[in-house]
């Protein structure tokens, strides 16, 4: 998974043919994060929203004075919440705070995400439920806008309390400590940059500090993120499979809608009629339909393999689940996540919904369906490998096999990565390890969720890539051998765009740079465009 820190492109429409996503107390959507944190939409922050901070801000401040102690405006934190702190102390007490949570470790996280996390905390901050000034939100969303992301590490989230290195990280360069990376890329101390973009550093007041870092923000933007990603990836993923049935000489008949209605799963239908679409008219899958001069079918197979005939089953499944875990972060984008929180009577009550479960779970649930999308994908390449198996190709579609190996090797490669995929499902919100001297006894393990379903979606995408360079080939060689046996429209305009990039069948060369050309070509969408282009809209 790359750790590069490309700059925030150019702004682009959130979906509403607007440039700016407006912060207007409204929820926001999983497309509005996608647009700020890897697009670059600039933010605005609504004149309402700053008139509600101002309200619970006045609850915090009528408080600070109050003999009774209330948990992060005159108390120490987690473990030390018994601890009174005297009014003279409480601006250091956030200070402390935040420069004390700022522990993260490792690589640096991906420029996106911190974004995403950063656009997150600040939509919660604009929900007036967290009792923080609106110069914090006025900050944090000219961060944004300026290109300056926060360096965050790998390392630091329980999933609990919220994401709270990772906040912490983000919270420390809004007051000028810390480093950042400015829209260049380049690395810099945030001070000098909040300077040389004319942002006044932070000076926290009672409970800021707390407000901002605990939350959800960080595993939430990366499942925004992934549900984007994996989007694409899975109608991509029934075009592979497409051209892998046309070359493998399978069936569209299972595929057909009367049979797929009699189990009524969306995702299933949706991706039967894809590949509905993208086989209809296919001169190659014709040519086996024939009958010889007696009448008998030339073509004496009865049944496909399951990796053929059950892709709607699993890539369906795979897109059920996906639509269950959008519903969780859409209700995620609309929480107001923090603790104690302001309520809208005016009380300040401790809370429990820092809690990362809802969103660790489906983390772990969407991991498990890419393992199982890239496996089913592995097994369709493995098929055109093997000359038991592959109706009549050469073996490894080598030009001269012994000589030449052809593709053995990039199913290996599909292989490793599908390994990979498999210990990546392993759950991690099963985990859990007490901290804070036990008063944090249970945590999600949502961070390390969304980590490793980051890492699953780039691995899918090069599984899938390889599928679609192996089934190129083979479509190739299918017409090469017979001009008239081509393929349908929209499988032979996606042969014909990865052509663009990577030659035809030919004797070995060196694969790593077309795996590559083509892993460019799914994850950019062009193998979706140039199919829907072909074909029409694709579910």
């Amino acid at each position: 998974m790359s750790t590069t820190h490309p700059s925030p492109p150019s702004p682009v429409t959130d979906g509403r043919g607007t440039t700016t996503v407006l912060l207007d107390g409204s929820p926001l959507r999983v497309d509005q994060v996608v647009a700020v944190a890897r697009h670059g939409a600039p933010v605005s922050v609504g004149g309402a929203v700053l008139d509600a901070m101002a309200r619970s801000r006045a609850v915090i401040d009528a408080l600070a004075d109050d003999v009774v102690p209330h948990y992060g405006v005159s108390t120490g934190f987690g473990a030390l919440a018994r601890r009174h702190i005297p009014a003279g102390s409480r601006a250091q007490l956030q200070l402390s705070l935040v420069r004390s949570h700022a522990a993260g470790s490792g690589p640096e996280v991906e420029t996106e995400v911190v974004r995403a996390l950063q656009l997150l905390r600040l939509a919660t901050l604009c929900t007036g439920r967290t009792g923080v000034r609106p110069e914090v939100a006025e900050t944090y969303a000219a961060m944004l806008n300026a290109g300056l992301s926060p360096v965050v590490h790998e390392y630091g989230s329980l999933g609990c309390s919220g994401d709270l290195a990772p906040l912490a990280h983000v919270a420390l360069a809004a007051l000028g400590e810390g480093e950042v990376r400015d829209p260049a890329g380049t690395r810099h101390p945030a001070g000098e940059a909040l300077a040389a973009a004319g942002i006044e550093p932070l000076a926290l007041q009672e409970k800021e500090g707390l407000a901002l870092i605990n939350g959800t923000d960080g595993m939430l933007g990366q499942l925004c993120l992934a549900l984007d990603d994996l989007q694409g990836l899975l109608a991509t993923a029934d075009v592979a499979a497409a051209q892998s049935v046309e070359a493998l000489l399978g069936s569209d008949a299972p595929y057909a809608a009367d049979l797929v209605a009699m189990r009524p799963h969306p995702g299933q239908a949706a991706s039967a009629a894809n590949l509905r679409a993208l086989l209809a008219g296919s001169p190659l899958m014709a040519s086996h339909r024939e009958l010889e001069p007696d009448g008998t079918p030339s073509c004496t197979r009865v049944q496909d393999a399951y990796s053929l005939r059950c892709a709607p089953q699993v890539h369906g499944a795979a897109r059920d689940t996906l639509d269950h875990a959008r519903l969780v972060a859409d209700r995620e984008l609309a929480a107001a996540i923090d603790n104690p929180v302001v309520t809208v009577d005016g009380r300040v009550e401790s809370n429990g919904n820092f809690h990362g479960a809802p969103v660790a779970y489906v983390l772990d649930f969407v991991a498990i369906a890419v393992a199982d999308v890239a496996g089913i994908s592995e097994r369709r390449t493995d098929r055109f490998l093997d000359v038991a198996r592959n109706e009549g190709l050469p073996p490894f579609l080598a030009d001269d096999p012994g000589v030449d190996s052809g593709l053995m090797i990039a199913q290996y490669t599909a292989a490793g990565i599908v390994s990979e995929l498999k210990r990546l499902a392993a759950p991690a919100s099963v985990d859990s390890i007490p901290s804070s001297a036990m008063q944090e006894d249970h945590v999600s393990m949502g961070w390390a969720g969304a980590r490793k379903l980051r890492r699953a979606v780039d691995g899918l995408s090069r599984v899938l890539a390889i599928e679609l360079l192996t089934a190129a080939r083979a479509l190739d060689l299918r017409a090469a051998a017979d001009p008239a046996h081509g393929p349908a429209a929209g499988t032979g305009a996606v042969r014909d765009l990865l052509r663009t990039r990577v030659e035809g069948p030919g004797p070995d060369r060196y694969l790593t740079p077309e795996i590559d050309a083509v892993v460019d070509l799914v994850v950019g969408g062009a193998v979706l465009d140039a199919a829907t282009a072909a074909v029409g809209e694709l579910a």
